[in-house]
């Protein structure tokens, strides 16, 4: 009597080795890496202006909102960066499900303009004639001009009269000042840091990054990109709220005071600070 295997059992095919083709799919990879840095759809939409809605339908493998594939692609390539995510192994993935590349768009044929040949005119006659009486009687006032000044030269010598000479005066140079030294953040920081409100300072001295600020009631103060060399400060009189998007670029001065906290490059961080000392609530 032969007993045949039950549906539970392990068959050889249940062992089989990871395939090319288990890989998650585009907005399956996106979403997981979303969650992963810790951002909702809303942190992701502000941070690359791109519309909600085309964010959950990228997340749902739907790119027809996207409205073709050159604005897929571009969408696909702001999403990823936004996550932490490498694009390129996604751009390849999508024209290998979606045909291809798109091919570019040929450039419109170029057509010289036809030449317009002057029009032959007949000599100015008119135009010619008072030209060289002008001529006449310009090189007429110039000799006798000349001449008197012959003459009075001729006079000024022999009554043994010298010219005036003037010297050339100098001029002193102006001295030049000093240009003033760049300010130090943490200056600005400490003197604008009042003792009965809660003063944060977020500058980008090492590079880009996206911020979110809000107040104790939850209102947005500040949602988009500090640019290198970029500078914010916010105040609230009982606390505030921070999002930062790449951690490692930024620098925090809180009531006057620099944090410093080893943030990584590319770490999402959510941070809040209250009045007193510059501890993490």
């Amino acid at each position: 009597m032969s007993i045949g295997n039950s549906p539970d059992d392990n068959s050889p095919q249940d062992e089989r080795p990871f395939e090319e083709d288990d890989r998650p799919s585009i907005g399956r990879a996106l979403q997981q890496a979303r969650i992963a840095a810790g951002l909702t759809v809303d942190d992701v939409s502000n941070a690359t202006r791109v519309r909600i809605a085309i964010v959950h339908a990228i997340e749902q493998d739907d790119f027809a909102p996207c409205g073709g594939d050159v604005y897929a692609r571009g969408h696909l390539k702001t999403l990823a960066r936004a996550v932490n995510l490498d694009p390129v192994p996604l751009l390849a993935q999508y024209d290998a499900e979606h045909g291809g590349r798109p091919a570019p768009t040929p450039a419109a044929p170029m057509f010289e303009a036809e030449r317009i040949r002057p029009e032959r005119r007949g000599p100015n006659w008119t135009a010619a004639m008072v030209a060289a009486i002008v001529a006449v009687i310009g090189f007429v006032g110039f000799t006798l001009v000349n001449g008197d000044d012959g003459e009075g030269a001729g006079t000024q010598v022999a009554e043994g009269s010298t010219p005036n000479t003037s010297k050339p005066t100098k001029s002193k140079p102006t001295p030049t000042k000093p240009t003033d030294p760049k300010p130090d953040p943490s200056d600005s920081a400490i003197a604008a840091a009042p003792q009965d409100k809660v003063t944060v300072q977020v500058t980008a001295p090492d590079g880009r990054s996206w911020i979110s600020a809000k107040d104790h009631n939850g209102r947005l103060l500040f949602d988009g990109f500090l640019k290198q060399g970029d500078s914010k400060t916010f105040q609230d009189k009982e606390k505030i709220d921070l999002v930062l998007g790449d951690a490692g670029a930024l620098q925090l001065y809180v009531n006057g005071k620099k944090i410093e906290d080893e943030f990584q490059p590319g770490g999402v961080e959510r941070l809040t600070y209250t009045k007193g000392d510059p501890e993490v609530g």
